[in-house]
Parts: structure tokens; C-alpha cells; sequence
């Protein structure tokens, strides 16, 4: 009597494949952070290049987070860089023209729930592809934005909006509050809401959701006027850091927001956005530039790098998607 002793050996190798498809993204984190503090200890491995580094990446991070929702239902957003511009250039201009700081920023919140809520209505219940009608909706807030701004940077806001992005709670980043903050209530809807596992079901089927009763429609409707809302925290933020509005200045979260949230997908979930990768994917990105930028690369390999990168995780998250 023959016996198999190929089992044992086969989920000790299903045991590794399952590890490193759940950690193996963190560990190249980890790896990458090693790698910059062993080149340039002097700079890198350092408190205060991490507390700049953290805040550098927190406008990025709340802005992922939405763009993370909208993706958890299998649907994308390319408008987030433009209405994270428009949103700054909007909170800069009633800043400047006398409207107090609360005023300006509620308005700009409700423009932003706005933008997505036109968004969600052309792609969710008008059934325009995310892919054309978010790059359709990307041109036309970016030139709303040149048009207000007549192309030029919009500066003279009160010194007191500075706290909103250079300020701190203690030794806490004021950014960094948000983006917890941010981070937080995103996690909340998608992990303990009703309104979270719908949209992760119609993320997984959506036909299937739609025959169990789920209002699919409503549902993506809803992740796109979040994502405005996230977008134009971050845009607001981001304005407060800069102290300056520039019709353009959140252009590169576009590729950033989409490569993050798809980092995100390699790791903590097979081949599903969620809030914890998408951090991981940002903290990744961040670590990528900061490393980057101290050893010496040039700016425009690390545009390479992003757009490698990029492929990379739209790769691996559609081979987890598969084996799932």
C-alpha cells in the first residue's frame, strides 16, 4: 500500500502562496524602508523625514479613500485630481473675497457632494462607462478651474486657514488628524454598514446584487458623491499645506489615487479594494518619492517608476481577482 506524500508538501506551499498574498505587500514596504534607511541613514532613517513624509501623503490618503469606495463596487474614478483642484481654487476664492473660513469650507464640501452626485448620476443611472464619463467629467472640472483662476495661482487667504494644513493637535499633524479621520469613518461604512457589504457584493456580482434586492444604482450613486466629498477635504487641506491655490496643484492624484487603491488590492483582501491597502498603497507611494527624491533620482524616472508601478498592481490585483 502506497502512500501520498505529496500532501503535506502541497499546503505547505498553498501556506506560503496564502502568506505572501495576504503580507506580501507590507513586506515590500517594509523592504523599501530598509532599503532607503540603509542608503541614506542620514536622511532618510530619520523622525523628522518620517513626520514630513506622513504628512506629505495624508491629502493623498483621504482623497484614496474615496476613490477606493467608488472601485470597491468595480467602477472607477479619474475626476478625483481635478475636483481636488477645483475644490482648493473654490475655498481659496470665497476665502479671498471675505467669506469666513467655516462658510467657505462648508460651501466647498457641498460643491464637491455635488460634483460626485453629477458623477454618480452620468455613470450609475445614466450607464455612461466610469472610464469615459469620469475623464469627461476630469477635462471639464479642470477647465472650470483654469477658468476661475484665469490659469493663475490664487494666494491672499486669511493666516488663520494655514492650521487646517500646517497646523498640529499636540505633535499630531492637523493633515494626518483628518486623514485618520477620513481613513476611519471610510472603514466604518465598508466593514460594519449594510451599505458597505453592498457594495462590496456588487463589487463581486453586480447582476447577482441587483437579484438579491440591492438598489445597485443608489448604491454607486452614493460611493461617487463620497469620493467627491473625500476629494474636496483633500483639495482643502491641500491649499491650507500650499497656502496657495493653482487650478492644477492635485493633478497627479489622478494616477497616485488609481495606483494606491490598486496596491491596496494585492494586499489584506484578494483582489478587493479595501481601506487598509489602499493606506498601505499610499504609504508605498509616499515612501517611493521621499526615497527617491533624497538618494538623487531624477524626477522624471520617478514618473517611470509610478506608471511601472502602476501596471504592476493592475496586474497582480487582477491575478488575486482570478485565483479568488
Amino acid at each position: 500500500m502506497s502512500t501520498n506524500t505529496s500532501i503535506p508538501g502541497s499546503a505547505a506551499g498553498f501556506a506560503a502562496q496564502r502568506f505572501f498574498k495576504t503580507w506580501g505587500t507590507l513586506l515590500g514596504f517594509v523592504f523599501l524602508v530598509l532599503l532607503f534607511s540603509a542608503l541614506r541613514p542620514d536622511a532618510f532613517a530619520q523622525l523628522r523625514n518620517f513626520r514630513n513624509l506622513i504628512e506629505q501623503v495624508a491629502t493623498l490618503a483621504i482623497a484614496s479613500a474615496g476613490v477606493g469606495m467608488v472601485m470597491v463596487t468595480g467602477d472607477f474614478d479619474l475626476s478625483v485630481g481635478a475636483v481636488a483642484s477645483l475644490a482648493g481654487v473654490i475655498v481659496a476664492s470665497l476665502l479671498v473675497a471675505g467669506i469666513g473660513i467655516p462658510a467657505a469650507i462648508a460651501i466647498t464640501l457641498l460643491v464637491g457632494a455635488g460634483i460626485g452626485a453629477v458623477n454618480g448620476l452620468i455613470i450609475a443611472h445614466a450607464g455612461v462607462s466610469p472610464f469615459i464619463g469620469t475623464l469627461a467629467a476630469m477635462t471639464s472640472y479642470t477647465g472650470l478651474a483654469l477658468f476661475v483662476t484665469r490659469g493663475t495661482t490664487i494666494f491672499g487667504m486669511p493666516a488663520a486657514f494655514r492650521w487646517f494644513g500646517q497646523g498640529s493637535v499636540g505633535p499630531i499633524p492637523v493633515p494626518v488628524i483628518v486623514m485618520v479621520g477620513v481613513i476611519g469613518i471610510t472603514w466604518i461604512l465598508l466593514d460594519f454598514t449594510t451599505f458597505g457589504r453592498r457594495l462590496y457584493a456588487i463589487g463581486g456580482n453586480r447582476q447577482a446584487a441587483y437579484l438579491a434586492g440591492i438598489n445597485t444604482q443608489r448604491a454607486r450613486f452614493l460611493a461617487y458623491v463620497y469620493s467627491g466629498v473625500t476629494a474636496s477635504i483633500s483639495g482643502i487641506v491641500l491649499t491650507s499645506r500650499l497656502f496657495s491655490a493653482h487650478p492644477q496643484a492635485a493633478a497627479p492624484f489622478m494616477l497616485n489615487a488609481a495606483a494606491a487603491v490598486f496596491l491596496g488590492m494585492t494586499a489584506f483582501r484578494d483582489g478587493q479594494a479595501n481601506v487598509f491597502g489602499t493606506l498601505l498603497g499610499v504609504l508605498i507611494m509616499g515612501v517611493l518619492s521621499n526615497g527617491l527624491n533624497i538618494v538623487g533620482v531624477d524626477t522624471y524616472i520617478q514618473s517611470v517608476l509610478t506608471g511601472a508601478i502602476l501596471v504592476l498592481a493592475v496586474l497582480l490585483s487582477g491575478l488575486s481577482q482570478r485565483s479568488r
